[in-house]
């Protein structure tokens, strides 16, 4: 059975009635919470300050006597305003911060009939926002015909009916200017991509829905996936841990083993049981990049593992839970893959809810300048070592960044590796002109490589979206390819050494099945030739 935790003000005024006996013939609030018949109070969080506490150990003193299960503890807060709002919100803000919920052992009630009536809306707003996990308790005190009994009454008031409907438009404002938590780690300044940063946080905090995050590569996927985690857990909606895998890297038995987990004996290699992704991910975000590069079996196990919340680890007959959220990332066009087999039409339609496309960095200019800044930050917090530009070197790497010839193939990940390498160059802690100006060169002499290869002349755009590992090996299947007078010749130079291994080598359909993961066909590489 959960302990139920009662977190209040002392009150200053209500709470405070002398030290003689008369002081039982009175109703005070936070007494009352400890002598209700119906149920008992296991803890007790009292918050108060310094000119408080003889005040505190008189309440302590007095609920030990009527109530001795009940465990009061003093949190000290010292307020120079209790009337100023910014003040009050701020310091109950990093009062949530700081304290360890236990969700799954304790229910909370915040008592707000204590405190002033700024305490009284910053409660409202932290419990609405979900900063606090629990209930708001007013207690109340006996009506006149009732004077002869000083315990009063409780109730609790559920945020959720519509009657506080007005309540919470009314405060909205206050919560959107003080609880923007995913915009706040996202250095951002294109309007399209504000406005959908602000609606995935309206969606995350009220849905456990799936959602899938397209857009090409590092376009910041993983980086928004994480920051929807973050906010989650800090709103106390999530417990269990945030899961990244990369589907692309996903192979075979190792696919459903990697997700699904696998019990002894299951294939070949399979010496001991292996827990899966999904089960490490319970009771917290599981977020699948790539989730198109997954096979068709592990996404009908993926869709019974959604949908269900169980499935059945490799080898296994047994069933085993995991209730996890979903997101998930693509460079692919899931529609068309579904049109062409490629892609379950009942997963698409299950993580297609919720559908973002995050922009790359060229759809978003303006924001290269701020994501300068939060490059530098993040290179100091990882070497210690603050690096600044100065400001001839800042205008022209800016100039140069925002021009029509910066193709930014890689996006924000390509801008990250930039900074880092001019910050890493930089003397006495200063990016001066000649680091700038051999970065440029460096990111003009790669960009015309790319145009130039073989590969960009047949993936087109396409090429850009490709992580390094794809495109180093796509290259030497391509270079294979023009020089073998067949798709069976190629297969068979290929797949030299694992054609052995089979009864019967289909070198030629394992060749065509790879190519087409990138839409390419025989016919085209050829033609290259």
């Amino acid at each position: 059975m959960k302990k139920t935790v009662v977190i209040g003000f002392v009150g200053t005024v209500l709470d405070y009635v002398g030290k003689g006996r008369d002081r039982w013939e009175k109703w005070r609030p936070t007494v009352s919470l400890c002598q209700q018949e119906d149920w008992i109070v296991d803890r007790l969080e009292l918050l108060h300050d310094s000119r408080s506490r003889s005040l505190f150990e008189r309440l302590k003193e007095d609920i030990a006597a009527i109530s001795p299960e009940t465990e009061v503890r003093s949190v000290e807060i010292n307020l120079r305003d209790p009337w100023d709002f910014e003040e009050v919100y701020a310091s109950l803000h990093d009062f949530a911060h700081g304290y360890a919920f236990d969700t799954e052992h304790e229910d909370y009630l915040i008592h707000i009939t204590t405190g002033t009536h700024v305490a009284q809306i910053c409660w409202f707003l932290l419990a609405e926002a979900r900063y606090l996990p629990a209930k708001l308790l007013q207690t109340s005190p006996p009506r006149k015909k009732e004077l002869a009994e000083v315990v009063g009454s409780c109730a609790l008031i559920d945020l959720d009916l519509s009657r506080y409907d007005k309540i919470a438009t009314r405060f909205a404002r206050e919560r959107d200017e003080s609880v923007s938590f995913l915009k706040s780690g996202i250095a951002t300044r294109n309007a399209r991509f504000n406005r959908m940063i602000e609606q995935i946080e309206r969606v995350a905090m009220r849905s456990k829905a799936p959602m899938l995050f397209c857009g090409p590569t590092g376009a910041g996927k993983s980086f928004l996936a994480r920051r929807v985690y973050e906010m989650k857990r800090s709103r106390h909606q999530l417990a269990g841990r945030f899961v990244e895998v990369n589907c692309a890297t996903l192979r075979g038995d190792s696919a459903m083993s990697a997700l699904f987990g696998h019990v002894k004996g299951a294939f070949t290699g399979a010496q001991t049981e292996r827990a899966g992704l999904l089960r490490s991910a319970d009771g917290g975000l599981l977020f699948l990049d790539e989730i198109g590069e997954l096979g068709l079996d592990e996404q009908a196990m993926l869709l019974k593992a959604i949908e269900e919340k169980r499935f059945f680890p490799f080898g296994s007959d047994k069933e085993v839970a995991s209730d996890f959220q979903l997101i998930a990332g693509t460079v692919r066009d899931l529609r068309q893959w579904v049109a062409e087999g490629r892609f379950r039409e009942d997963l698409y339609a299950r993580i297609n809810l919720w559908t973002y496309e995050l922009p790359g960095l060229a759809e978003r200019a303006e924001d290269i300048e701020p994501n300068l800044e939060f490059e530098l930050e993040r290179f100091a917090r990882e070497q210690g070592e603050q690096v600044r530009f100065n400001a001839e070197a800042r205008r022209a790497y800016l100039k140069f960044a925002a021009s029509p010839d910066a193709r930014w193939a890689g996006n924000f990940r390509e801008l990250s590796a930039s900074v880092t390498r001019m910050a890493t160059l930089a003397e006495a802690g200063r990016i001066a002109m000649p680091e700038v100006e051999e970065e440029i060169a460096r990111l003009q002499d790669a960009w015309r490589d790319q145009a130039h290869s073989p590969l960009a002349a047949v993936l087109g755009e396409q090429l850009a979206q490709l992580d390094l590992f794809d495109r180093l090996q796509l290259e030497s299947v391509l270079k294979v390819c023009r020089q073998s007078n067949s798709l069976s010749d190629a297969g068979r130079r290929l797949f030299g050494v694992s054609r052995q291994e089979k009864a019967k080598a289909n070198d030629a359909d394992r060749l065509r099945k790879y190519l087409a993961r990138f839409g390419l066909e025989w016919k085209q590489l050829h033609e290259l030739a």
